[in-house]
């Protein structure tokens, strides 16, 4: 049994499709499906049931993937530890966010001190981000609301209260508070489900007797307060999300506890850098320095 197959392996049984398998692994299909009947031909079962191009884990498959992400983990963990003995100074952050808004300090921070270390980071859903946390292939996660797992390190670092964002011209911009009943005919703004603060503010809503109405919903936090500003919607916003370049008043939600849980996550055995570290350092730092409700 080599190496190779069981990466083939194991991208195409996260696929389940040769075609997009060999895409991402830059092979030809045949030389991909010939890979994979060899490793089939070493453990003398089949793995896949297989209609056309498409390919279904069997219960053989099933077993041997568990087993398959639990040896390519490990060898990727020692990879990246010696790459971090060898060159602590140097490397890339893999981090994936579901709460974007207090990242900027947070970075600007990190590289004051880590100047040549690099960082990658994906905003994702919070179904995409428990499948990276799952399989390790990230260092860190800022994610509201925290994800739960036996594999998963979770620390939560702030209550951050959500606040209803209505632009200056708005007949609700001279109060400071609103009830959510007073929002049943309004228009907003939000990202789409999914995302933890849409769900919580639609669950809270519908509770309090409606589901708010959105004219537009988007995969970017950040461009709701341009959008509010521009009078297209209200929009509900964490509140270290609050903008006070915009001309946006933000009123305060009474009665209804309205509040996001932001949380560190990691995988707990995926091995943490020195320059990991220094980022968790840093975040823990910036989340303590914030007021607290």
């Amino acid at each position: 049994m080599e190496l190779l197959q069981l990466k083939y392996f194991l991208t195409v049984a996260r696929c389940e499709h040769v075609t997009e398998a060999a895409g991402k692994l830059h092979v030809t299909q045949s030389s991909l499906s010939k890979t994979i009947q060899r490793l089939e031909d070493d453990l003398g079962v089949p793995l896949f049931d297989r209609i056309g191009r498409k390919l279904r884990l069997n219960d053989f498959g099933r077993t041997f993937l568990q087993r398959t992400e639990k040896a390519l983990f490990e060898l990727e963990q020692g990879k990246r530890e010696i790459a971090d003995l060898s060159n602590p100074d140097q490397g890339t952050l893999q981090l994936a966010v579901t709460t974007a808004s207090t990242l900027p300090g947070i970075l600007r921070e990190f590289r004051k001190n880590k100047p040549d270390i690099q960082f990658h980071v994906q905003m994702v859903s919070l179904e995409n981000m428990s499948r990276l946390l799952h399989r390790g292939e990230v260092d860190f996660c800022l994610s509201s609301p925290p994800i739960e797992g036996d594999d998963i390190k979770c620390q939560i670092l702030y209550d951050d209260p959500i606040v209803v964002a209505v632009p200056m011209g708005h007949r609700y911009a001279d109060r400071s508070s609103i009830q959510l009943s007073e929002l049943k005919d309004e228009w907003f703004v939000g990202v789409k489900q999914g995302y933890g603060v849409r769900d919580m503010v639609d669950s809270v809503c519908q509770s309090a007797g409606f589901l708010p109405k959105y004219v537009y919903e988007g995969d970017e936090p950040a461009r709701l307060t341009a959008l509010v500003e521009a009078e297209i919607g209200l929009a509900f916003i964490p509140s270290t999300a609050r903008n006070p370049h915009e001309r946006i008043k933000y009123l305060q939600v009474e009665e209804h506890q309205l509040v996001r849980k932001i949380a560190l996550l990691s995988h707990k055995n995926r091995y943490i850098s020195k320059a990991a570290l220094e980022f968790r350092s840093v975040v823990m730092d910036y989340f303590n320095a914030m007021p607290r409700a």
